[in-house]
Order: C-alpha cells, then structure tokens, then sequence
C-alpha cells in the first residue's frame, strides 16, 4: 500500500479501494480510504492534522480507561478472590498481587495493542516496535530520570532478579525474530515463563520473610520500601459525590434516585476543579466526554468504599449499557449486528434482557446497602473496560499504520515511538511522581518488574491468539534492519544496567542517571538514521 504515495494524486483513492493491503482489519473507521478519497489531495495536512489529534485522543482513552475503570475493577475482583494487598504479615499475596494483577492492570493498554497489532501480519512489525521501544524507554530514559530526581540505593536482589528475567525474555524474542517464526511450544513457553517468574517472587519474598522472622524491621538495601496505609495516597473514585470526611452530612439523608444517578454521572468535582492549576482545568475538559461515556458504560465497584461505590440508578443502568457495549464492541460490531435466524439482530435480544435484569435489580435492592452479588458488577466492569480498551487498542493500530503509509515510514520506528511512547507516558509521570515522594526504589523496581510482564505476556499471548487449528506458527520476519538495532539496543542497556548497578554498589547517583538518558538518545538518532537510510548495510 506504501505504493500509493509514489502515484498522481488524482488515482489515489482508485488505488486504495482496489489494492487488498491497504484494507485494515478490524476497528470502526477506514482511515486510509478516508485519507485518500474523502480527502482532497490538497487537504492531506489537515486530514493528518486531525488524525494526529485523533491518535492523541485514543491515548487518553486507553489512560482514562486503565487508571479509573480497569485498575480499580481489578483490584476489586482481587479482593473478593481473597487476593487483597491490604492483609496480615508473612502473606505472600503481596507479591502475588503486584506481579499478576497491578502488573496486568498498569500494561492493559501495551498488551491489547500488542494483542492487536499482532492480529495482522502487516502490522506485527508495530507490536515489536512497541514492546523492544518501551522497554527501551522505561530501562533508560525512566530509570535513569529516577535516579535523577532522588538518588537512591536499590534493591539488590528484586533488581538482579528482574533484569536476569527480562533478559532472557529479550532473548527469546531475539531467538524467534532470527528464526522469523514462533510456534505453539514457544507462545506457550513466553506465557509459562512469566508464571515462573511470578512463583520465583513469591518464593523470594517466602524465603526473605523467614530470614527476618517475620519481623516488621525497616527495609534494607535489597527490600524496595513500602508506604505505610497512613502513607498511601488518597484513592479516587469514578464518583464526585465522594469529597472526604470533611464534606460529609452530619445527619443521614435519604437522596432520591434521579439525584444519585446525577452525581454519580457527574465526571468533574468542582472543589478539586477550583483548587487545581489552569491547564489541569484544561485537560480535565478533554477528558469530560470519555469520562461520562465510561461512567455510563462500566460500573466501577470500590472496596474502600463503605458503600462499596453501589449507585443503585446507575448500576441498573449499566445491566443494560456494559453488555451491549462489549457485543457492540466485539469485532467491531460485527457479532451485535449479526441477525438470529435472519430476523431479530443479537444486540436487540441483549437490550431486552438487559432490560428485564435492570428492572428485577431495581426492584430489588435499595439505595442505602449494595446487594450481596454487588461483586458481580466488578466483573462486568472488568469486561467492559477490556473491550473500551481493545477497542481503543484497534484504532490506534490503524491510524498508526495509516500515518505510515501517509509517511512512507516502517511500522516498526512509529512502534518504538509514538507508540512507545504513548504507552509508557502514563508510567513515566507515576514512577517519577514516586520517586519525588520519598520511593525511588519501588520506582525503580516498577520499571523493571512491569516490562517483564508486556514483553511475556503481550508476544505471547498475541501470537497464540493468531494460531488456528490448521495454522500453529505465527510468521514474525523482521522488516529491516531497524529491529535488529532495537532488540540489540534494549540488550545492551539491560547488560549496561546489569553490571554498572552492582559495580556502583546498588547506589545509583546522577551520573547513572545522565548515562541511560544520553544513551537513549544516541540509540533513538540511530533509530531514525536508519530509518531514513542513513545508516544502511552495504
């Protein structure tokens, strides 16, 4: 499809609507037919202005969605599997739980656009670019702005542990890329992989526990600090109608239901909008509509919560809206559109059974106490979220491959760039934001614990999604010679990291800090040199 640049404009859009590789798969928009031919040639920079718009739009689809939907949903299903972060000394849920569930909902975004990018041949190269790209990102230019920001000492044995881990998931994807292809064995053994990296943390963790006696003695330089729950900041819930203790009736008022569905539907809290600066006022405007479409779409159940965030107006609404949103959602609609015997379409029975279900649950519960199947409904949000973020995953991949087509760049540099980059921004700003805080070492550790998890977990299960019965390889042939300075540059920094820490003693300075940034900056010069055929092999 890359062709269609090199012809006379006025056989752009002929050449698009008869060529098979310029078809995208999946998603709700055709962005290259409607670059090319709803477009006027004259008007490509605005048809890629507002594409560029629309791609930074969809990043904060997928944050908005992850942080306040996802996460807490998770976390919630957590808890009520007995899998809370919040239990008795000498657990080894602890762990568990930031290695399984706080590891899947901080990479929901990285791993459904790898799942995704994955489902095409045409667009793999983008998901490699994406996983090796933030890898890089995260080791470097994180990492190293941490111990920029406070200067710290590591954990020594969380780190090495880590590093060895990732290294050796690099590895394998090295293996693979040089092989061009992944078999069942291998997609299976990336998902195996990261379960015994989750059993050697709890095992560590088991090991160190009886090693200090289950003592409570503050943490040395191999235990990365943990806040205390005085410490831990405030959580925030979907719902303004929450301000605190302070803003709390004295006396108990019954509030009608029109008057919960309202505040509960209200995404801004206006006495945290007027003590916050002007362009977090801003922000917050382009966040209102996203916000108000996923508070009627996915409920949110909240275990810190005395009420358990159980807003009986909007939960029954959501009986009806999470189901249709995720068969709407499903393969772009393709299945809520499809009609039962010719006659009755899919998405109208689910109307009319949500429907049923939202009277039955209305009638039978009240607005004071959440009912006890309350937990349900972190599922059904836990679902719903994961299809609002596949589906922002599937446009974002698309547009991505249409910028590439419009550029004639590689799916591989827009992967390890603004891919990586619009995946990681999230991580970049709460890694360092903990680190400011007085916890560069837990920072530290989530820089290395959390990519272990996108690279396993995203090549993995995106390459087995794509086996069939009939087809149990996946072709991965690496496109140019891009990828192979991409794998072999996120190796370097690992083996940077990995001897450089302990040589310094784990104590990690502005030096350390200065050295992952400059080096990132050399390999993204690379990166693009070679992009543009600068640097090429003879």
């Amino acid at each position: 499809c890359w062709e269609v640049r090199k012809r006379n404009s006025s056989e752009w859009c002929r050449f698009v609507r008869s060529n098979p590789d310029c078809r995208l798969e999946g998603g709700f928009l055709d962005y290259v037919e409607g670059v090319f031919c709803v477009f006027p040639p004259r008007l490509l920079p605005l048809a890629v202005t507002l594409y560029a718009l629309w791609l930074l739009y969809l990043f904060v689809i997928l944050g908005v969605t992850a942080e306040k939907f996802f996460c807490p949903n998770l976390s919630a299903i957590s808890t009520n599997l007995k899998l809370s972060h919040n239990v008795a000394v000498f657990s080894l849920t602890s762990p568990l739980h930031g290695v399984t569930f706080l590891a899947f909902g901080n990479g929901a975004p990285d791993v459904f656009s790898a799942v995704v990018a994955f489902s095409d041949p045409r667009t793999a190269g983008l998901a490699i670019g994406a996983v090796f790209g933030a890898g890089v990102f995260v080791t470097t230019v994180v990492a190293g702005g941490i111990a920029l920001v406070k200067p710290f000492t590591a954990a020594s044995r969380p780190f090495l542990r880590d590093v060895i881990f990732y290294m050796v998931a690099v590895f394998l994807t090295f293996m693979v890329l040089y092989f061009g292809r992944i078999t069942l064995g291998e997609a299976l053994g990336y998902l195996g992989l990261y379960f015994f990296y989750v059993f050697t943390v709890v095992l560590c963790t088991w090991i160190h526990r009886r090693q200090r006696g289950e003592g409570l003695a503050p943490p040395g330089p191999w235990e990365p600090e943990m806040p205390t729950d005085a410490e831990e900041p405030e959580s925030s819930g979907t719902g303004s109608g929450d301000y605190g203790e302070e803003y709390r009736p004295l006396l108990p008022s019954r509030e009608t239901s029109l008057r919960i569905l309202a505040t509960a539907l209200s995404p801004l809290d206006y006495r945290k909008w007027r003590r916050k600066p002007w362009y977090w006022r801003v922000f917050k405007v382009f966040k209102v509509p996203v916000e108000l479409v996923l508070l009627l779409s996915v409920p949110v159940v909240d275990p810190d919560k005395e009420d358990l965030n159980w807003k009986r107006p909007l939960n029954c609404l959501h009986v009806l809206t999470s189901p249709l949103l995720c068969i709407l959602t499903l393969k772009s609609g393709a299945y809520g559109l499809y009609q039962i015997q010719g006659v009755f379409p899919v998405w109208g029975l689910i109307t009319l059974v949500g429907s049923v279900l939202a009277i039955i649950i209305f009638i039978t519960t009240s607005n004071e106490e959440p009912p006890k199947y309350h937990c349900v409904f972190a599922f059904l949000g836990f679902l719903a979220s994961a299809m609002w973020i596949n589906a922002a995953a599937t446009e974002l991949v698309n547009i991505l491959r249409t910028l590439g087509i419009i550029f004639q760049l590689s799916n591989t540099v827009l992967g390890l760039t603004l891919l990586a980059w619009g995946n990681s921004i999230g991580d970049t700003f709460s890694d360092l934001t903990m680190a400011r805080q007085g916890y560069p070492r837990m920072a530290f550790s989530a820089c290395f614990g959390g990519i272990i998890f996108n690279i396993l977990v995203g090549v993995g299960l995106g390459c087995l999604l794509q086996m069939t019965s009939s087809q149990l390889v996946v072709k991965l042939e690496p496109d140019s010679l891009l990828v192979w300075i991409l794998a072999g540059a996120l190796g370097l920094s690992l083996v940077f990291s990995f001897v450089s820490v302990p040589a310094q003693c784990f104590q990690l300075g502005k030096a350390y800090g200065v050295c992952l940034i400059l080096y990132y900056l050399a390999f993204l010069c690379v990166a693009l040199l070679t992009e543009f055929r600068v640097i090429h092999l003879s």
